[in-house]
C-alpha cells in the first residue's frame, strides 16, 4: 500500500475522540516506522456537532470534514471522499482505507497489522471490537466475550479496512443511520473481494447511543440481561 487513509465519523465527541485521535496518532507512527515512504493521513468527519468536538480535533491537526447529516453513513462515506480527493495519483488498488469511530482506541499495531493483511492479497479487512471492560460490569464483559468468539461473524465500522478498488466494486457507502458497515461488508463480497479478520479495537461500553438498534443498544440489552 502506498496510502492508508483513516477515516473518522464524529458526531458530539469531545469528551472521547482527543483518546481516539491519539491511539490514531500512534498507530501511524508505528506504520511508518514499520513501512518507511508510507503516506498515512487521517481524517475526522464532523457531523452537525454541537459541541467542543471541532476544537479537541483542531488540537490535534488532523484534516476534516463538515456535515449536517447526522447520519453515519453519509459522514463515513465524506470521509472516504476525501480519501478519494488526497489520494492524487495513487492507484486506488494501492490506497487503504481504515475506518473507526471517534470513542474507540486503535491498538498501536492497528495500520501495521491492516497493511500487512492487504498487502497479502485481501481488500477488505472485517476487524473486531470490544468494550471497554471499565465502563461495564464484569458479568457484561464475560456476556460479549461468549458471543463474540467468533470474530468474522460480526461487522463493525469501528474496525473496518478496504482498498479504494474494493470501495468502488461495492457500490461504495450507504447514506443510512444503521448498519451503513454490514450493508458495505456485504456488497464488497458479493463483488468477489477478498477479505480476513483483523486486530481488535477498544470501543466505549456506553450503553446510550444516538440511534435505536445500534451497538449502544446491543450493550444495553447485555446490561439488562439476568445473571
Amino acid at each position: 500500500m502506498d496510502v492508508v487513509h483513516v477515516v473518522v465519523p464524529a458526531h458530539d465527541e469531545e469528551e472521547l475522540i482527543g483518546a481516539c485521535l491519539a491511539s490514531v496518532a500512534t498507530a501511524a507512527a508505528h506504520l511508518g516506522g514499520a513501512v518507511p515512504g508510507v503516506v498515512v493521513r487521517s481524517t475526522v468527519v464532523l457531523d452537525a456537532c454541537t459541541d467542543g468536538t471541532a476544537a479537541v480535533v483542531a488540537a490535534y491537526g488532523v484534516d476534516t470534514v463538515v456535515v449536517d447529516a447526522t447520519s453515519v453513513g453519509v459522514a463515513r462515506a465524506a470521509g472516504v471522499g476525501r480519501v478519494v480527493e488526497l489520494a492524487g495519483g495513487h492507484r486506488a488498488e494501492r490506497v487503504l482505507v481504515a475506518t473507526t469511530d471517534a470513542d474507540c482506541v486503535v491498538p498501536d499495531g492497528w495500520l501495521v497489522d491492516l497493511h500487512a493483511r492487504v498487502g497479502a492479497g485481501h481488500d477488505l479487512v472485517v476487524g473486531a471490537v470490544h468494550p471497554d471492560p471499565d465502563d461495564l460490569p464484569v458479568g457484561v464483559v464475560e456476556r460479549w466475550w461468549a458471543r463474540h468468539r467468533r470474530p468474522e461473524e460480526h461487522v463493525h465500522g469501528a474496525n473496518l479496512a478496504f482498498t479504494l478498488a474494493a470501495y468502488a466494486r461495492s457500490g461504495g457507502l450507504q447514506p443510512v443511520e444503521l448498519h451503513e458497515d454490514v450493508l458495505l461488508v456485504e456488497a464488497m463480497r458479493a463483488a468477489g473481494c477478498r477479505w480476513t479478520t483483523g486486530t481488535s479495537v477498544r470501543t466505549s461500553g456506553r450503553t446510550a447511543g444516538r440511534v435505536r438498534g445500534g451497538f449502544a443498544t446491543y450493550l444495553a440489552d447485555l446490561v439488562a440481561q439476568p445473571e
